[in-house]
């Protein structure tokens, strides 16, 4: 719902930060690798995930867009609410949970507190592939304004209702033909959709 939040800080602490932006100051807990990547005072970009219960709105905040698609593949997992994928992200940098995942090293995440031997399992074993198939994605050249292009045409055809495998699927194999390098985002949904 709220995609990032930028603004001037307010108040930062290891748990939260307050960012004003246009007079009003959002509370975003943050992980402490996210603390440790933020400035004292100045201008901030969080990107964000708005967690919502019976009981309450949250608002949770990263550093980079990277870190919060992996809290998000972390709260997807039973048993792993907001609070505890944060503890996790406060423990071990993005890169590192990405590999100890990769590799199935369940004993990483075990030692996070508040993670049992199941639940680190169920982790592992519940996030490996998607993070491999993700890792491999980001592997295969895109020059970098194409990766762009691709990647807004990619949230057009989602938005349009169509799976994102297949819409990948089918940009990957567009981009990759010669005549459609040049192609702007609007052309490239146009050549998919004749494609899905």
């Amino acid at each position: 719902m709220i995609s990032y939040i930028e603004g001037e800080i307010s108040e930062k602490n290891p748990a939260y930060v307050i960012i004003n932006c246009n007079g009003i100051g959002y509370m975003i807990n943050i992980s402490l690798y996210t603390h440790s990547k933020i400035p004292e005072s100045g201008d901030l970009k969080l990107y964000t995930h708005l967690s919502v219960r019976e009981d309450a709105f949250s608002l949770y905040g990263f550093i980079s867009e990277s870190e919060k698609e992996l809290f998000k593949h972390l709260i997807s997992v039973s048993g792993v609410g907001p609070n505890t994928a944060r503890v996790i992200l406060s423990s071990y940098s993005p890169n590192e949970i990405n590999e100890a995942i990769l590799a199935g090293q369940a004993e990483v995440l075990q030692s996070v507190k508040g993670i049992g031997a199941k639940t680190a399992q169920r982790v592992v074993v519940d996030l490996k592939d998607k993070l491999k198939k993700e890792s491999d994605l980001k592997e295969e050249f895109f020059p970098a304004l194409n990766n762009t292009i691709r990647n807004e045409a990619l949230s057009a055809l989602v938005m349009l209702g169509f799976a994102k495998n297949s819409a990948e699927k089918v940009l990957n194999k567009l981009m990759n033909a010669q005549e459609m390098q040049n192609l702007s985002a609007e052309n490239l949904v146009k050549e998919a959709l004749k494609r899905l």
